[in-house]
């Protein structure tokens, strides 16, 4: 799934994304930590993978998104 990020703390490496439809999300350092990114700017456009439903909702991985080379097919 694909989302922007929103907020970012490099200290706790807490923060939160909104999702297409606009509802926000927040992640925990575990999440941050699990896609391997050092640093997070707002505005960036992340993958998130999300485990839960409703209020029990949470995303469990962040990372960056990246979009296929055109010239690899």
């Amino acid at each position: 799934m694909q989302a922007t990020s929103y907020t970012y703390d490099p200290d706790t490496r807490c923060g939160s994304v909104l999702l297409d439809d606009g509802t926000p999300l927040p992640f925990d350092a575990a999440a941050f930590d699990a896609g391997g990114l050092r640093l997070l700017r707002v505005g960036q456009r992340v993958r998130i993978r999300t485990e839960g439903e409703g209020e029990a909702r949470r995303v469990v991985f962040v990372t960056l998104q990246t979009f296929p080379d055109p010239e690899q097919g």
